[in-house]
């Protein structure tokens, strides 16, 4: 255990350091954020993410300190890793592991970040219609990432407990990821709206707090006449969190249905959170041309819920994680050509 609370801990002070130093190259006063400095990080992101899948590639067995068979075996059967190791040669098993683990993680990466691309959408929609201006997107995702990593790391640990307990779980949210992937797909051509004044978390917070409607620059709370009342941003803030917190009821069972060790879901989850930000500046100005991009996560989820739901007789088939990555590549490599290839018709009026 000292071993895993090393590794985790040393994961944390490294992402609370590139997270001090995005925050840096973001945060420096209220304007935009150009599309040059997100590519930028959106890149940054994406390498840091791909060199800890190299670090779990040649030392990931030192996640759960694996020095022996006996202790590569008992972590195996505990974490359901489909492989199969070589008793006899140390060696060779660690390598099958290690590289198992990779895939996982990358698996698991991929998923998570192309789930995220929905959270996107989302935040467009609830950036228009609070009427926050485009110079203070940063200074609520900033926080908005924070809040996210919080809450997921309570969902993941609770998740993997649960599965841990009751494997017949599995089952249950590999219905539910099929059911919300249908139910993507047949309101794929549905325009989404926000009525920011009839907002559950808006009411919520109107009723139980002093809320002000009008912007006070870029502050959370307004003081007027010795009163503290919320402003939109800190509204669209809550909203937001709530928000991630629906996405997550998604996005976390899906990443179990590719690995079940916990930090390797806790890794690729937080990556793919941390990479949020810089690709929403990135993707803003052009991601409604990516129309196909919903019909992609809705196959996305329908394929991930299947595999949790069939994973026994897929598993006696032979069919390993390394499959599932290139289904989900290809998944989302179609629904982005076929974007691309087959433009939105735009609706002309007289």
């Amino acid at each position: 255990m000292s071993h895993e609370l090393m590794f985790f801990g040393g994961f944390i002070i490294f992402i609370i350091l590139m997270l001090a130093i995005d925050l840096g190259l973001f945060s420096k006063g209220d304007k935009p954020v150009s599309f040059k400095t997100a590519a930028i990080m959106s890149t940054v992101w994406v390498l840091f993410a791909l060199a800890f899948g190299l670090v779990l590639y040649f030392w990931g067995n030192e996640l759960h300190n694996i020095h022996d068979i006996a202790r590569l075996k008992e972590i195996i059967a505990k974490n359901y890793h489909n492989i199969q190791i070589i008793e006899s040669d140390l060696a060779a098993s660690i390598q099958i592991y290690n590289k198992n683990l990779t895939i996982e993680y990358l698996t698991g990466y991929v998923v998570e970040y192309a789930l995220s691309v929905d959270n996107i959408f989302v935040m467009v929609l609830l950036f228009s219609s609070f009427g926050i201006p485009e110079k203070y997107y940063h200074k609520v995702l900033v926080w908005g990432i924070i809040g996210a990593i919080l809450l997921r790391c309570i969902f993941i640990f609770v998740g993997a407990a649960l599965i841990a307990k009751f494997g017949w779980i599995l089952y249950v949210f590999g219905g539910f990821l099929v059911y919300t992937g249908i139910n993507m797909f047949i309101n794929r051509n549905t325009e989404e709206e926000v009525d920011p004044q009839n907002h559950r978390v808006v009411k919520f917070a109107s009723k139980y707090f002093k809320v002000t409607h009008k912007m006070d620059g870029g502050r959370f709370f307004h003081l007027e006449n010795g009163v503290k009342y919320m402003t939109p941003l800190f509204l669209v803030l809550l909203v937001i969190e709530f928000t991630d917190l629906i996405f997550a009821v998604d996005s976390i069972p899906a990443i179990f249905s590719i690995t079940k060790d916990p930090y390797i879901v806790f890794f690729s989850n937080i990556f793919a959170v941390l990479g949020l930000r810089s690709m929403f500046f990135l993707l803003v100005n052009i991601i409604h041309k990516f129309h196909y991009l919903k019909v992609g996560l809705a196959f996305l989820l329908v394929f991930i819920g299947a595999k949790m739901l069939l994973h026994d007789w897929l598993e006696q088939l032979g069919f390993k994680t390394i499959h599932s990555l290139i289904i989900i590549i290809g998944i989302l490599a179609i629904s982005i050509i076929a974007s691309l290839v087959f433009p939105k018709k735009e609706n002309l009026t007289s």
